[in-house]
């Protein structure tokens, strides 16, 4: 079905002559995407071009959108901090700028030709060409209380490049080889399920340590100018306002995509066509086999401060073929999986997002699986009642603190949601979760404190509290989104918190100084504990502290778990 995407992408590029608004995407995870967000808050006006709700986020659109909000910035308000943001975002995708704002050039170019703008190490910009080629590396160390490892070292060395070819196709490539040893509690998540959260193939080459390789890339074009574009590659994706997604999530593998993105008035429709593997038992080097899945969210700024979406998924099984009735990018996916005799997975949502005074954003998620009305009135505790709720607010330049930016977030996801009794066709790729990295049946309280007190320090403070049932004795509780829901343990007093109780807090502090064009040095401490309810899993206590050099890659977390 990709193969013949791709000739399909490539025959649509060959007819339109005329379009030339092709982009390439802001690497997920990255600083500038909290810069964005903060930014279209304090204008107190959603933009009808950004649609931050879905990422990855267009450069293209991001630029655009800086040039205009500097405009403002007076009126707006925004700091000497701000001001600089603005202009070292532009500066770093400067392709998109105007010829006298773009990418600044470099006081003492490297031969003459390494570094002669700041932030690439070979750029080129010709009127029908333009092409950016930076190394990517990162070293970090970690030092774990009571590990029998003294020091655990993670290490990415790779390349990363992205620019346009007559001005009709955008292009990106993203590779790292990566060795990895993690804290303890990261290691039992990662042998528990057999994945690195992140990567997709991995070796392991001692105890906690794994060898990975990570690849993205994508082609995009313009199929009609400024309105719709056609994206095909090999990449993540993260539907959402919050520090966690209910919907789609970056927390798993990439994996092949063909993605359609229309924008037009105040309207963002994104349709994501996903070739993923189903959950495997790791062994001798084999093909895998595949699974499939169909996603559309429908994006609308209702109001210049309300912005409401409308998702919905359908994860399925086929025998290396794509279900063609779930390539209708309009239609109902409950209606045709309901025609084909309801095998598959299907999954609605809705979203919001709010902003308010200038400083607030609210915002949320309502995720549903499935439901019956009389049993969800009955409070009887049915099974099958599998929902979740995310709700959320930002508060900017808190407490009228220049560059001060407070989060807190509540999740809150019902036991066997994301599940299905085909295993295959459960809400996960390459043995991670698609959506919340917890997977289900769980109640989380997030909080997180950003600050900058000068242009080039960055300052993240993060708390986490969560309550989730545990799998004992072999019996299937609901959190598990990779058992089958027909193990389940009964019918009817399903609770919210299914099972043994199991309590999880964490809380870090990390700090980042940018000692030249994303060149970041770190340093952090992590404190975790989990205890479960009658002491029938041992607890778990850990502090580590982090330290390193990153360059041109966003830094590693371990705060899923």
């Amino acid at each position: 079905m990709f193969k013949k995407a791709l000739l399909l992408a490539c025959s649509c590029l060959l007819l339109s002559d005329v379009a030339s608004a092709q982009t390439t995407y802001l690497q997920l995870g990255h600083v500038d995407y909290e810069l964005l967000d903060r930014l279209e808050t304090r204008s107190g006006k959603l933009s009808d071009d950004l649609f931050l709700t879905a990422k990855p986020v267009s450069r293209k659109s991001a630029v655009k959108f800086l040039m205009e909000t500097r405009l403002d910035a007076r009126y707006i308000g925004l700091s000497a901090i701000d001001r600089y943001n603005i202009a070292h975002m532009i500066s770093v995708s400067g392709e998109w700028a105007e010829e006298s704002a773009g990418a600044v050039p470099s006081k003492h170019p490297i031969l003459n030709t390494f570094y002669k703008t700041q932030p690439d190490l070979f750029y080129v910009n010709r009127e029908n060409f333009f092409l950016s080629v930076n190394p990517v590396i990162s070293a970090v160390g970690i030092s774990e209380q009571g590990n029998p490892d003294k020091l655990l070292f993670t290490s990415s060395r790779g390349v990363e490049a992205r620019g346009r070819i007559l001005n009709k196709v955008g292009f990106y490539t993203y590779f790292t080889d990566n060795q990895e040893t993690v804290p303890l509690h990261v290691g039992r998540w990662q042998d528990s399920f057999a994945a690195v959260p992140g990567a997709d193939y991995y070796k392991i080459t001692g105890t906690n340590s794994y060898d990975y390789l990570l690849a993205r890339s994508h082609v995009d074009f313009a199929a009609v100018k400024d309105h719709i574009n056609v994206t095909f590659g090999y990449d993540k994706h993260f539907i959402g306002d919050g520090m966690r997604s209910l919907f789609l999530s970056d927390f798993s593998a990439g994996a092949t995509f063909l993605r359609l993105t229309t924008k037009i008035w105040k309207l963002n429709y994104q349709n994501l066509y996903l070739e993923m593997k189903p959950q495997y038992q790791r062994g001798p080097d084999t093909r895998l086999t595949r699974k499939y899945a169909t996603m559309h969210h429908l994006s609308i700024n209702a109001f210049d401060w309300l912005n409401i979406g409308i998702f919905e998924a359908v994860v399925f099984n086929r025998k290396d073929r794509f279900e063609f009735g779930y390539l209708n990018p309009i239609i109902l996916y409950r209606q045709t999986e309901r025609m084909m005799g309801s095998p598959d997975n299907v999954l609605l949502g809705l979203n919001f997002k709010a902003i308010a005074l200038k400083h607030i954003q609210l915002y949320g998620q309502f995720i549903l699986d499935e439901f019956t009305i009389s049993e969800l009135t009955a409070g009887n505790g049915y099974w099958a009642n599998k929902f979740g709720i995310q709700l959320g607010g930002k508060y900017f330049d808190a407490l009228t603190v220049k560059n001060l930016d407070l989060q807190g977030e509540i999740n809150i996801v019902r036991p066997y949601m994301y599940s299905h009794y085909d295993s295959n066709a459960n809400y996960s790729h390459y043995n991670q979760p698609l959506a919340h990295p917890l997977g289900a049946g769980f109640m989380e309280f997030m909080g997180n404190i950003r600050y900058q007190p000068i242009k080039d320090l960055y300052i993240n403070a993060r708390a986490m509290y969560y309550q989730q049932g545990t799998d004992t004795a072999g019996i299937n509780y609901g959190s598990n989104i990779f058992k089958d829901y027909d193990t389940r343990a009964s019918q009817y007093g399903v609770t919210l918190i299914n099972g043994v109780r199991s309590q999880c807090a964490l809380a870090s502090f990390n700090m980042s100084y940018e000692l030249k064009e994303n060149l970041f040095i770190d340093a952090g401490v992590t404190y975790r504990k989990r205890a479960y309810d009658g002491a029938v899993l041992p607890t778990e206590t850990t502090t580590y502290f982090t330290g390193g050099l990153r360059l041109n890659i966003v830094p590693r977390n371990y705060d899923y778990y």
